[in-house]
């Protein structure tokens, strides 16, 4: 017995955790890049390209739409692809769209190859946060998706500061460049590094589409949109507020946002583990704190010390339920977590999308100070499907 529990414990400090899973999270890194360099760059390609920088910002519209609707069919079309052979596809998928981008003669090639890029974003951390999960032990599987997720938030810290330094210095065609360099460098990480899984045989279309309809995933799902709407509803704005509000001055910005990025990359982390603690509880404490965090910022906006360091404990909880709530979703579809997994990816998008609109009707209509707390009676609407759900749930486990 005493052997065998070192067995274990020895198989358990043999996992293949930190390498397998960091080629994933450059993978994560990279797409990360590419969906966010090009906010920094719309003036260069809508100089360079003859259109206007509004309908350059088509090319981020159509990214997260790209991402909203083709990630569900990509999953759906993709599932009897073995999974470790479905993310190379991707990856080179993304390197094409990528290396496309970097020669695009005109506007309407460069939006083609943008397209093909979002194909890869959603199933790529679908099927991702799936192998991430299968890598470690079942405890430890929150902490697994994190470690992946963490790409996408340090390309926010590093990745898109830098990508947008060298597109502004070498022309916005090398920032792509490079991305389709760490999708190279991707590729050779998930070859060498990510085992063969032994999948279960692949459910079918309809067996698949029965998982994620059914009205408990759905209500998650909708957690998690409203989750996201909430933060882009403040976030999406949070410059000129920084600036006509709390009175900060244009380069300062940049710098809180990259400590907001510290705070996201930091909850990430923490919130993969609070979920592998107790993941209900987790996630229903995080939400709680994000809405109390904007309700305090309503208030603290006017304060830059008070600001900033709410905009740095606003980032950390935003995120720091992200983890729980993929492994949430991906444990109430048995049939088709990859699918489900991705669907996620799909709410978020549309929680963003959703966000930056209700964002702009309140600046409209309301006033610019009245984002947090209409950010926080948004996550406060996540919070209370989210209880009620969690009761229902321990009232049935109690009968």
């Amino acid at each position: 017995m005493e052997l065998s529990h070192s067995i274990d414990r020895k198989q358990a400090v043999k996992e293949p955790f930190p390498v397998s899973i960091l080629s994933l999270t450059v993978g994560a890194f990279a797409i990360g890049m590419t969906e966010f360099v090009i906010m920094g760059l719309l003036p260069n390609v809508a100089n360079d390209l003859h259109v206007s920088i509004p309908t350059a910002g088509q090319l981020i519209t159509m990214y997260a739409l790209g991402v909203a609707i083709g990630a569900p069919i990509m999953t759906i079309l993709t599932n009897r692809i073995p999974q470790k052979m479905l993310l190379c596809l991707l990856m080179g998928l993304f390197i094409l769209g990528n290396g496309i981008s970097v020669f695009a003669p005109n506007y309407t090639v460069l939006m083609i190859a943008r397209m093909i890029t979002a194909l890869t974003h959603g199933t790529f951390f679908g099927v991702g946060a799936v192998i991430a999960s299968n890598l470690v032990r079942p405890d430890k599987r929150a902490g697994a998706v994190s470690i992946m997720m963490a790409g996408l938030t340090i390309a926010n810290i590093i990745g898109v500061p830098f990508g947008t330094f060298i597109g502004q210095h070498l022309g916005w065609r090398a920032s792509f460049g490079t991305i389709a360099i760490m999708g190279i460098v991707a590729l050779i990480g998930i070859l060498i590094f990510i085992p063969q899984i032994k999948q279960d045989k692949p459910s079918s279309v309809i067996r698949q589409i029965i998982a994620l309809v059914q009205p408990k995933l759905l209500l998650y799902l909708l957690i998690g949109a409203l989750g996201n709407a909430s933060l882009f509803t403040v976030f999406t704005y949070i410059t000129p507020m920084l600036e006509q509000v709390t009175g900060f001055a244009e380069h300062s910005v940049t710098w809180i946002l990259v400590l907001f990025g510290c705070g996201v990359t930091i909850g990430n982390i923490v919130g993969g583990k609070l979920a592998d603690w107790k993941l209900m509880p987790s996630i229903l404490g995080l939400y709680l704190g994000i809405c109390v965090i904007l309700t305090i910022f309503t208030f603290t906006v006017h304060n830059p010390i008070a600001a900033v360091l709410t905009i740095f404990l606003w980032g950390a909880a935003s995120f720091a339920v992200m983890p729980g709530l993929q492994v949430r979703i991906m444990s109430l579809a048995q049939a088709a977590p990859a699918l489900a997994s991705t669907s996620s990816h799909s709410a978020g998008n549309l929680g963003n999308a959703t966000g930056a609109f209700i964002g702009g009707w309140v600046i409209t209509h309301l006033a610019i100070t009245s984002l947090p707390w209409v950010g926080a009676l948004i996550v406060g609407l996540g919070l209370l499907l989210a209880v009620a759900s969690y009761v229902v749930e321990r009232k049935h486990a109690a009968v």
